[in-house]
Formats: structure tokens, C-alpha cells, sequence
């Protein structure tokens, strides 16, 4: 999922940048548990709740910023995703921890190639009018998200399913993977081998929706989506303002909802985190993301009262380089790039300690496929960082594109990347900061060139989703190099050998054969081609009100658990 977007307010940059420079760049580990924070693991976490019964009752509070969207069809970004998967319930869902479980759909099951796949679907299934749901909902959601006409930037998630091509050139309006004769049935039929497309499900792009949804440009459905999820509206969208969801009485999918309701405030863009945390402190909310600059400050106060969640999530934070247009056109120039930076001390110095660096795109939390030190130029090395980019052939005068997104907290960390590059290699950084928006386009653009803040957060538990998504040829979404990169491997990076590997894996039923593959492929792209460069592994930090609910914990998403809260 591209671009989470909380973080952190800016503070005084000359600060933070002195901070960095100055701190021990290897300094090693200290402190203990529910002391201070261990130099290059971040926060100790805390321990998921302990789940009491429910009662039905009260209204949890929370901020976040302007979704891109609520309709599945273009939910993108974790605020839109929050929104999106209270209203939905797909054929699977992911717990917590990334275990699938069902959703709608009680069994699946792949034929022998993993080809095609077959899904049955639970009884008396409604959306949350009462009207019945069958299979033929979920062929309608999928050829929504697939048209070519909604543009949606996330109907990747179905191209793996015979006639998306088709689909998105606008020369078919089915897909003919696709069967839904069955009510009760749906038959996917999968124009390559993936053995865990069971858990692609699971994106709110693949949902269910009824026949009044219509199509894409349906604004009234956009800002009032009616699903099968375990809330549904009480209202309108209402823009730059809030969204208020209701318990869905005739959720069928699994338990019902405690709570009856989930008021979200549309916080400005620009001061979000501000916001969500001075909104706990005076009770406007239960639930609050907080600046960088406070976290030491707020873990002192609320862990104690029991207040404070610290968890690694499935995500990582990286630097998305251009590898098609100079000056990052060559792996000896993006190692350089790499190893001038000095992770230990913005970890150190702008994070607090509360962040650890990354040696890998894949996150610890995907235990079976992680490979600390697959990155071995994500190790802080400014001689070989200077060897590397002479070999690159940079110059005093070579200048590097660096933009970051504003209002989200990553000014003080991106400034201190730059200079220690200009510092470390003697090139000019051309930084800049535009909105989240604009970043994201100018990306996409084919004269694109450089590197971009970025972050990637799990759709689903699968290595795929990173590498796949990323990195993959097919993942580009240019017909040509003069065509905008509308998917999510913006960098442009293509490697055969890595596209082949990674096909393989995704072909191969045995799970420990198919963790091997990935991990190959991630040695590829990212030992050998450094085709993005890992920054900080994900762990994020939230103020929770524990004194009226229970049952408050982070989903895989990095969302509060909605669908299980309860008032104590």
C-alpha cells in the first residue's frame, strides 16, 4: 500500500541535522525492557491485548487525513483503507499478526497448478441494507476496479485474472476469469500460476459490491459506499470534515461490531499527527498517531497508564530510486548513494531511537522470507560510498533529485539524508518538498529522475506484495517509456532474471520451496541491484484510551482494531 502518510510535524531542521551528525553512527545496543530505546531496534513493543466479551455500546474517536477514496475500487493509502475495510468484508481476511482467515468465503481451494481458484461462499451472505450477496457481487466489484474507465490506480491487484488485460484496453467490459454462475460460488480462473492468490482477496479492490454501486464516476456511491462490512455510513462523506460509521446489524460474515459507532475527523494534511495527538490530550480522541519530536515525551506519560501501543508492522520505509535516467542509472551510483547515509544516526538523533534501519525491503515481521543484511550497502561506508560514485562517474557539479512529501513528518529525517550525501560524496542535492499528491504524479512522470521518499505498508501477507508490486517488469504500468508509470514500480526498474524468479515462486505450491524463491528474488533486486534502498523498518506508535475500551489493538493495516473494541 503506497505512501502512509502519518508520521511527524516538522521542528527546527539546524537542530536535527546537528543531532544526526554528531551521534555515535555504531552505537550499540542499551537499555532494556520498558527502559530507554535499544539503538537500532526502535521502542519495545507492547503486548497484544488481552480480548475481553463484548457488549454493544459507545463511540470510538479517531483523525485521519483526506482519503483518496472509500469506494474499493480506488481505496489506495491506509486513511482510505481504514474507511474501507469497516464498510467491506472480502473472501478472506488477515489478522493482526498476517494469519488469513475467512471472510465471505468459507473455503478456497487452488487446482493443482494453482490456475485457477475456487471459492465457497458462506450462507445468507447481505450487504448491510439486508439485500442478499452472492457471487455475482464480487464479479461485479472485480470488473468495477478493472474497467478501464475508473482508472484506478490499485486494479493491479487483479492482473493476474484472465481478461484484466482485456479490461483495462478497454476491448472487453467482463472479466472471463471470472464465474459466477454459482450464486454461492465464485470460480477465478488466473492467466499465470499464483499459489497464494487466495490472499489478494483480501484488498478492499476485490470486494463485493451491489448493483446500485453502478460505475466508477457514481459520486454518490463514492462518498456513501454501501457494503457488506462489519459498520456501514451514517451519512455522507463529508470532505475535509469527517466520516461517521454506524454498527452493521446484518453482518453476516463473522461476530457483529460492539460498537455502535466510529466518528472520524478529517484532520488538516499539514499538521495531522499534531492534531490526533493534542486531540487525545483533550480527550477529543480515543485513538492518535503523534510527532516524531514528542515520542520519548509521550511513551514517559501514557505507558505507564497503560496508554502507549508500540508495534513492527509489515511495512517499510525506503528511498524509491529512478533507475532508467541518470544519475542513479547504475548500481555503483545508487550503492554510493546508500552508503554515504548514516541510518544508526538519524535513527539516533532524529527518531529518538524509536525507528531501527533496514538491511532489507522485506520486513522482519514476514519471519519465514527476512533477510537481515540482504542490503550489504544499506551499511554505513562514506570511502566506499566515495569509490562507488566515482565509479558512477558523479562530479562536483552532479546533481541529484530528492523530493519528499510535505505535512507528514519527514522533513527532519530527509533533510539529514541530504546533507550527509552532499557531505559524504560532494554532489548537489536539488531537495524539495511538495504535497503528497504532487509526489506521488511526479514520480510517475517518464523524465522522472533521482530518488523519492517513500514507503510501502502490506496489502496483503504475502512477499509478493512487496516485490511483485515494486519491482516487478509488469508493475511499471508504461506501455512505453514516454508513458507515465501508473503502477506502483515507479523507479522502472526490469530485470528478467528477477521476473522469472519471482513467477516461479509465485507457481510453487510448497511454502518453504516459495519462501526460498523470494528470497532469491529479493537478493536480485535488492542485494544485487540496489532497485530501491531501505531506510527504517516500520514500527509505528499510537496513544490508545484504555480507561473506556478494551480490546484496542493495531491491525495489519496499522489501524485500530474497529471490528472488536468494546467499552469496558
Amino acid at each position: 500500500m503506497r505512501g502512509r502518510r502519518a508520521a511527524a510535524s516538522a521542528i527546527a531542521l539546524t537542530a536535527v541535522v546537528g543531532l544526526v551528525l554528531t551521534g555515535c553512527s555504531q552505537q550499540s545496543n542499551t537499555g532494556s525492557s520498558g527502559g530507554a530505546a535499544q539503538a537500532g531496534q526502535g521502542f519495545p513493543e507492547t503486548p497484544d491485548p488481552e480480548l475481553v466479551a463484548g457488549k454493544p455500546g459507545g463511540t470510538f474517536r479517531l483523525g485521519i487525513t483526506e482519503p483518496t477514496a472509500i469506494d474499493p475500487y480506488n481505496v489506495q493509502e491506509s486513511e482510505g483503507a481504514l474507511v474501507a475495510k469497516q464498510l467491506f468484508t472480502g473472501l478472506v481476511q488477515v489478522k493482526p499478526n498476517g494469519d488469513v482467515y475467512d471472510g465471505v468465503a468459507s473455503k478456497w481451494t487452488p487446482n493443482a497448478n494453482c490456475t485457477q481458484w475456487t471459492f465457497d461462499l458462506k450462507p445468507d451472505q447481505k450487504f448491510s441494507n439486508g439485500a442478499a450477496l452472492t457471487s455475482a457481487d464480487f464479479k461485479r466489484g472485480w470488473e468495477r476496479t478493472s474497467a478501464k474507465a475508473s482508472a484506478s490506480e490499485v486494479a493491479y491487484h487483479l492482473n493476474q485474472v484472465q481478461g484484466f488485460d482485456e479490461m483495462q484496453a478497454g476491448t472487453a467490459q467482463q472479466l472471463s476469469g471470472v464465474n459466477a454462475t454459482n450464486p454461492n460460488q465464485l470460480v477465478v480462473t488466473l492467466k499465470e500460476p499464483n499459489c497464494e492468490f487466495e490472499v489478494r482477496t483480501a484488498h478492499p479492490a476485490l470486494s463485493p459490491v451491489p448493483a446500485s454501486a453502478g460505475a466508477a464516476d457514481n459520486t454518490a456511491y463514492n462518498d456513501t459506499p454501501l457494503g457488506n462490512g462489519p459498520f456501514k455510513m451514517d451519512g455522507a462523506w463529508r470532505h475535509d470534515q469527517g466520516i461517521r460509521l454506524v454498527r452493521n446489524d446484518a453482518y453476516t460474515a463473522g461476530p457483529k461490531a460492539n460498537l455502535d459507532a466510529v466518528e472520524i475527523t478529517i484532520t488538516p494534511a499539514d499538521s495531522g499527527s499534531d492534531t490526533e495527538y493534542n486531540g487525545f490530550r483533550n480527550g477529543q480522541f480515543d485513538w492518535a498517531r503523534m510527532p516524531t519530536p514528542v515520542l520519548t515525551q509521550a511513551r514517559g506519560e501514557f505507558e505507564p497508564q497503560g496508554k502507549w501501543l508500540s508495534k513492527k508492522t509489515a511495512g517499510i520505509n525506503y528511498l524509491q530510486v529512478q533507475v532508467t535516467k541518470p544519475p542513479l542509472n547504475s548500481v555503483a551510483a545508487r550503492k554510493a548513494i546508500s552508503m554515504a547515509i548514516d541510518r544508526a544516526a538519524i535513527t539516533a538523533g532524529v527518531f529518538q531511537g524509536a525507528q531501527a534501519p533496514a538491511t532489507s525491503i522485506l520486513p522482519p515481521s514476514f519471519t519465514k522470507v527476512y533477510q537481515e543484511g540482504v542490503c550489504t550497502a544499506c551499511t554505513f561506508n562514506p570511502e566506499e560510498a566515495k569509490k562507488l560514485a566515482q565509479e558512477a562517474g558523479f562530479q562536483p557539479g552532479t546533481e541529484l533529485n530528492f523530493q519528499f512529501n510535505t505535512g507528514a513528518g519527514h522533513e527532519e529525517w530527509t533533510a539529514a539524508v541530504r546533507q550527509q550525501v552532499e557531505q559524504n560524496l560532494g554532489i548537489k542535492v536539488t531537495y524539495s518538498g511538495v504535497p503528497f499528491r504532487d509526489m506521488l504524479d511526479n514520480q510517475q512522470a517518464p523524465n522522472a529522475t533521482g530518488m523519492y521518499r517513500s514507503a510501502w505498508g502490506a496489502d496483503y501477507p504475502t512477499a509478493d506484495n512487496f516485490l511483485g508490486s515494486l519491482f516487478a517488469t509488469k508493475s511499471i504500468g508504461a506501455a512505453t517509456p514516454n508513458d507515465p508509470a501508473l503502477g506502483n514500480n515507479r523507479g522502472r526498474y526490469s530485470n528478467p532474471e528477477f521476473d522469472r524468479v519471482l513467477a516461479q515462486a509465485n507457481a510453487t505450491p510448497d511454502e518453504a520451496q516459495r519462501d526460498d524463491l523470494y528470497k532469491q528474488a529479493e537478493k536480485i533486486a535488492i542485494g544485487d541491484d540496489l532497485a530501491g534502498i531501505p531506510m527504517f523498518q516500520r514500527q509505528q506508535y499510537r496513544l490508545i484510551n484504555t480507561e473506556q475500551f478494551a480490546n484496542v489493538g493495531m491491525d495489519f493495516f496499522e489501524n485500530p482494531t474497529l471490528d472488536v473494541i468494546t467499552l469496558k
